[in-house]
């Protein structure tokens, strides 16, 4: 069966898809038509708008496209969903805000008080970790996927906190960022503790969710991205019709492409991080035996004069 049943509101999400283009209209306006207004600020550079706009192209796939739809018919492209969401998509937006508007945000008393709090390494780690492993704990999962609301609450929430969790490895002040080494370290320790919710999933011997398996609680939960008029005229059949791939294995292969995409993602900023921090030790090497060479020929010149 094709989910073109679904229609091409629960397809493309066409309000999501006007929300992102004025979030990112929203942007160029403040990080190039009134940068003036913002003490310190230099023009927008050429990576910095790159990486806002692909942040906000990958939100709106996983969100607003036909992947969101799938991700509420299978549990593989949920868990995909959460890898761009969580990993991918705020490394790439934070990674968009020039240092001049980000020092203009977190200057004020209160924000600043609140990230010293909440981007704190080992505090943003717990959190992160806590969140999403509680999310995906079966009764806790399939709850939630049965109100709206709450999904969309806890979905805010969730990515809130991926969010403070890149913050000590990416953020452009100096007081809410990790040096190199403890960046890796940092990087380590969230794919390390984010394990054993995966492993889990992909060691399970039997389905854990209702959503993905029963027909009436995946109709029920379909209401989060397919509307009631559409719904009214699907029976409450098994979200396997749409895919020949078994509940079990499907969950599996969820867990597996999740931690999979994670050591992609964290792989490519462990060696970013690593080249940046061994670059540093090289020139501070480098210039502390410049000082060291000066300092014994100012030495050796004064031995002479004596």
């Amino acid at each position: 069966m094709s989910i073109s049943i679904f229609g091409f509101q629960a397809l493309w999400s066409p309000w999501y898809f006007v929300t992102m283009v004025l979030i990112v209209l929203l942007y160029f306006l403040i990080t190039v038509k009134w940068q003036h207004k913002f003490e310190g600020s230099q023009p927008l550079q050429r990576r910095e708008a790159i990486s806002f706009v692909s942040g906000i192209i990958v939100l709106y796939i996983v969100k607003g496209s036909p992947v969101d739809l799938m991700g509420h018919i299978m549990f593989t492209f949920h868990m995909v969903q959460m890898a761009f969401l969580l990993l991918l998509v705020p490394p790439l937006l934070l990674g968009g805000v020039p240092g001049w508007l980000w020092n203009a945000v977190v200057k004020k008393p209160f924000i600043d008080k609140f990230l010293r709090i909440f981007t704190n390494p080992i505090l943003s780690l717990i959190i992160f970790t806590a969140l999403f492993s509680f999310y995906h704990i079966p009764l806790v999962h399939d709850t939630i996927k049965y109100s709206v609301l709450l999904h969309a609450v806890y979905t805010f929430i969730l990515f809130t906190s991926a969010v403070l969790m890149w913050m000590p490895v990416l953020s452009k002040d100096p007081n809410h960022q990790l040096d190199g080494l403890r960046k890796m370290l940092f990087i380590i320790a969230s794919a390390v503790l984010i394990t054993p919710a995966c492993a889990l999933i992909i060691f399970a011997d039997a389905p854990m969710y209702e959503t993905y398996t029963s027909g009436e609680a995946w109709l029920k939960a379909m209401a989060l991205c397919v509307p009631a008029s559409t719904l009214a005229n699907i029976p409450p059949i098994p979200p396997e019709v749409f895919t020949n791939v078994p509940a079990l294995y499907d969950q599996q292969m969820g867990g597996v492409i999740m931690k999979v995409l994670q050591e992609i993602i964290y792989g490519v900023f462990l060696f970013n991080f690593f080249i940046a921090w061994y670059r540093s030790e090289k020139m501070n090497a480098d210039e502390i035996t410049q000082k060291t060479i000066v300092e014994r020929q100012r030495l050796a010149a004064n031995s002479r004069h004596i």
